[in-house]
């Protein structure tokens, strides 16, 4: 059995994307009752201390998580799960507006 280390940690942290969710699903999200955040084009490195939920209103990513060779691309019309921990560099080809929300693991409020 091959020992893994350092790596596999990083490889649990994945960023879902799903395609142009449902109005119906959007409107249940509440997503216009989210903050919204933009940046214009360049690189930024971010860290997740939290879970983040987005969906991109406008805009064009390319999300490398860190110590990965590989990326994934989510852009306008796309809801983007975040995991808490994950750190990545973002490479905005278009500008992003985005409505996002934490996921706060403290409280379950269902």
């Amino acid at each position: 059995m091959a020992a893994e280390s350092n790596s596999s940690a990083s490889h649990n942290l994945r960023i879902l994307v799903e395609r142009n969710p449902s109005e119906s699903q959007l409107s249940e999200l509440n997503i216009k009752g989210w903050p919204k955040w933009g940046c214009s084009p360049g690189k930024y490195q971010l860290k997740f201390d939290a879970e983040e939920i987005c969906y991109l209103v406008k805009g064009k990513v390319k999300a490398y998580p860190k110590g990965s060779s590989e990326f994934v691309e989510f852009g306008a019309g796309d809801l983007v799960t975040i995991p808490k921990g994950l750190s990545c560099t973002w490479d905005v080809s278009v500008a992003v507006d985005k409505y996002y929300k934490f996921e706060s693991t403290s409280s379950s409020s269902s």
